[in-house]
C-alpha cells in the first residue's frame, strides 16, 4: 500500500480504538483497567496517521514543483521524465484487493461479539486461585459479593469472613452433562482471550427451570459443601440459595478480582 493508503488504514484503526474505548463495547475485548492505554493508543494511531498524510502531501508538492522548474529548461527531457514515471508507476502499482484490510476495522466497530458465556464455562476447567489475601468484608446484611470472591473465600478461608450472613452473588447460569446448575463468571487477567472460568455450584431453593447463559442475582449463605470439577479436579464450593431472580447482562460481564 502507498503512504496515502497507510495513513488511511492508520487513521481507521485509531478511531476503531477510540470508539471501542469511550463505548463499552472495549469491555468485550479488555479489562477495564486497560481502557486508559486504549485510548491513548487510538488517539497516537490517528497522530501518526495524519501526521504521514502530511508529510506525503508536502513530498508530493516539492515533486510537483521540481518537475516543473525541470520542464522549464527541457521540454523534451521532460517527455521522457513523463513516460519514465508512467512506467514506473504501472510496475509498482499496489494491488487494490490490499483495501481489504479496512473489513475487519468495520466489522470491530458495527458488530459487538458475545461475551463468553456457558459453551466455554462447561468445557472448561475452574480457574479458582488462592489469593494472596482476603480484604475485610463490610458489615451489611446482606452482602453484595462478587462471584470469584465468593469461591475464593468459599474453599481457601473456609467461610470464616463469610459467616451466616445473607449474600448476594451475580452470574450466568451453566449445566454440565447431567443438568447440574453452576453460576459463573469469567475471570481474566489481560483480555477475553484469557478468560477463565470461575464456578459454584448450586444448592437448596433453585429455580425449577434454568436456561444455560441467564444472569441470576442470587441471594443466600454460604455453605461448607464443595465438589470437584471433573475438567480439572479444582474444588467448586457451593452456595445455598434462598432466592434467586434473573437480571440483565450487567455492563462489564467478566469478573477481574481474581488477580487483584
Amino acid at each position: 500500500m502507498n503512504r496515502q493508503a497507510q495513513a488511511a488504514v492508520l487513521f481507521l484503526v485509531g478511531a476503531a480504538l477510540l470508539h471501542a474505548g469511550f463505548t463499552n463495547l472495549y469491555l468485550r475485548y479488555v479489562k477495564a483497567g486497560l481502557q486508559p492505554l486504549l485510548l491513548l493508543s487510538g488517539a497516537v494511531l490517528i497522530v501518526t496517521a495524519l501526521a504521514t498524510a502530511w508529510y506525503e502531501w508536502r513530498r508530493t508538492r516539492l515533486e510537483k514543483a521540481q518537475a516543473e522548474a525541470h520542464a522549464a529548461h527541457a521540454e523534451a527531457h521532460l517527455e521522457d521524465h513523463t513516460e519514465e514515471e508512467a512506467h514506473e508507476g504501472h510496475v509498482h502499482r499496489e494491488p487494490r484487493i490490499s483495501w481489504l484490510l479496512i473489513l475487519p476495522l468495520f466489522a470491530l466497530i458495527l458488530v459487538a461479539p458475545p461475551a463468553l458465556g456457558s459453551y466455554s464455562a462447561v468445557r472448561t476447567g475452574t480457574a479458582l486461585q488462592q489469593p494472596y489475601g482476603l480484604l475485610k468484608l463490610p458489615d451489611s446484611n446482606p452482602l453484595t459479593l462478587g462471584l470469584v470472591d465468593y469461591a475464593s473465600r468459599a474453599v481457601y478461608d473456609h467461610g470464616r469472613s463469610l459467616g451466616t450472613r445473607q449474600l448476594k452473588v451475580t452470574g450466568f447460569v451453566a449445566l454440565d452433562k447431567s443438568g447440574s446448575p453452576f453460576l459463573v463468571r469469567m475471570a481474566l487477567n489481560c483480555c477475553a482471550a484469557d478468560a477463565q472460568p470461575v464456578k459454584i455450584a448450586l444448592t437448596g431453593k433453585i429455580p425449577p427451570v434454568l436456561q444455560p447463559d441467564t444472569w441470576l442475582e442470587i441471594t443466600g449463605t454460604y455453605t461448607p459443601q464443595q465438589t470437584k470439577d471433573p475438567i480439572n479436579n479444582r474444588p467448586i464450593p457451593y452456595f445455598q440459595v434462598a432466592q434467586a431472580k434473573p437480571v440483565p447482562t450487567p455492563k462489564d460481564p467478566y469478573d477481574e478480582s481474581w488477580n487483584q
